[in-house]
């Protein structure tokens, strides 16, 4: 069997969370299906200060807690310099590597590359919402078994709004998906994809998140107690039922990650 190396960069700071689990097994189960071992390694980025370096074919990098904005954090420094390597690397060699930014990670890279303005939100984004694809996302690869719009579990209390269509164009960089249409709210809408190159994509969206997973995660009556009390029963509910929902964040949990990694498979083999 072939074997590619695959990089997880887990940026969940110890706090307990379904993303690592959603994204070990995505892996594990796109490597089974596809017959080419991905063998990964985990790096405890904010926790341990761990950052790999440029011997992996594919990287992902999770989301997190807490605030995307510049701080004196210890591990920021080796994080973005591995990012800028990878641009670097890519620029200029044959044989690529692949990068998936996954919510905090989107947001931290996005500020770090000043594609927008990373901004606190005025009340926190929690549910399963709408993803738009523009024009650009309309055509994108990754996208294309995913209808318009499509949906994905959301969690966030920042987000990447006010493109620098300046710094995007001299990136050849692409929006993909904005957030969902809100006609009675005047505020901006924030970018929810960007296709930073040809090798490097980012959501700020979940797109690991899995139906039976989160439902199981959300039935505990201690989650269940903090969503109703800070969202509302009738939000929880409305979970729960998109939650089992097929076409909802089933169908894209089974498109996006997996996708992703077979297209890096097919280069990188």
């Amino acid at each position: 069997m072939e074997s590619l190396k695959v990089a997880v960069l887990d940026l969940y700071n110890n706090v307990p969370n379904e993303g690592m689990r959603c994204i070990l097994q995505l892996i594990r189960n796109t490597s089974q299906k596809e017959k080419v071992e991905l063998a990964y390694t985990v790096f405890d980025v904010r926790g341990k200060q761990e950052v790999p370096g440029l011997d992996y074919d594919i990287y992902i990098s999770s989301g997190g807690p807490g605030s995307p904005l510049p701080s004196e954090e210890p591990w920021e420094e080796p994080y973005f310099a591995l990012i800028d390597q990878l641009f670097a690397h890519n620029r200029t060699s044959e044989q690529k590597k692949y990068l998936f930014l996954i919510c905090h990670s989107f947001q931290l890279v996005s500020r770090h590359l000043g594609i927008g303005t990373v901004s606190k939100r005025k009340s926190t984004s929690f549910g399963i919402f709408p993803m738009h694809k523009t024009v650009e996302g309309q055509q994108y690869p990754l996208f294309q078994q995913l209808p318009d719009p499509f949906f994905a579990v959301d969690s966030r209390d920042y987000q990447l709004i006010e493109p620098n269509w300046e710094r995007i164009g001299k990136l050849d960089a692409k929006v993909l998906c904005l957030e969902k249409i809100r006609p009675h709210v005047k505020l901006e809408r924030a970018i929810m994809a960007v296709r930073f190159t040809d090798e490097i994509f980012g959501t700020q969206f979940h797109p690991e998140a899995d139906g039976e997973g989160m439902l199981r995660y959300f039935s505990q009556d201690e989650k269940k107690q903090q969503i109703t009390e800070n969202h509302g029963e009738a939000k929880y509910n409305e979970m729960v039922a998109s939650l089992q929902d097929p076409q909802k964040i089933a169908l894209t949990e089974s498109v996006l990650i997996p996708e992703f990694l077979r297209h890096s498979m097919l280069i990188c083999k």
